[in-house]
């Protein structure tokens, strides 16, 4: 029962019309299948739900256009080119899923209608799984903490006490310095040893540092802490 290929919908230089509408169907289930996962599994927003949605049709079209047309496919090549993408650093798994989006987008384009859903369905249960597993996520219950401090406080160990007092660990991990060098921002990952002493914990900070900023919240899934 393995033994069997896949065969393409499209032969080379000939796309009909009612090929064209079942890859496009097709298309346009598998990107919103990817747009629905994704947004279940990572958040995504809105917009992002809705680009990769379309991505699968819109690439799907690209290749069909571009089939066993060398001139055609340097156009659009080209026309590509001349477009500039100005958006916010994506995560890791934001390219996943777009690499997902075109790569589904790209077998339908050459026809392989059952490949393209195959391949999406996998690659999306293996995503799901993963992320849902929380491999790779961090200790459990980890939060990161933003103290700032005076210039003039020496900081490797002015906290040591309160978070061997609050905390089961707390690890400096960043430091930079904030209002035209005269002060020092500090970024600490740290796990509660009870989450209702919070408050007490940032008070006692509040009396240490001059009663500067603090910032203390769950860790972030930017692409600063989830770089390729």
């Amino acid at each position: 029962m393995f033994d069997k290929t896949f065969t393409s919908m499209v032969e080379l230089g000939e796309v009909t019309v009612g090929r064209f509408l079942i890859c496009s169907l097709v298309s346009l289930l598998i990107g919103l299948a990817i747009a629905t996962v994704s947004a279940f599994v990572g958040k995504k927003s809105k917009s992002v739900s809705v680009s990769l949605t379309l991505i699968p049709f819109i690439v799907q079209v690209v290749i069909m256009i571009v089939n066993g047309n060398i001139g055609v496919g340097l156009g659009v090549a080209g026309a590509f080119s001349l477009i500039r993408y100005r958006s916010n650093p994506g995560t890791a798994s934001d390219i996943l899923v777009l690499f997902i989006a075109m790569t589904a987008g790209i077998t339908m384009g050459v026809g392989f209608v059952w490949l393209a859903v195959i391949f999406t369905v996998v690659a999306l249960l293996v995503y799901a799984l993963i992320s849902i597993s929380g491999l790779g996520g961090g200790r459990h219950g980890e939060q990161e903490l933003k103290i700032t401090i005076p210039e003039g406080l020496n900081y490797p160990h002015i906290f040591d006490d309160i978070f061997d007092k609050y905390t089961k660990s707390a690890r400096l991990v960043r430091v930079r310095t904030t209002n035209m060098g005269s002060m020092y921002q500090l970024t600490y990952n740290i796990i509660m040893s009870n989450e209702d002493d919070e408050k007490e914990m940032l008070d006692e900070i509040r009396c240490r540092n001059g009663n500067l900023d603090i910032v203390c919240g769950m860790m972030p899934e930017t692409a600063e802490h989830e770089r390729l």
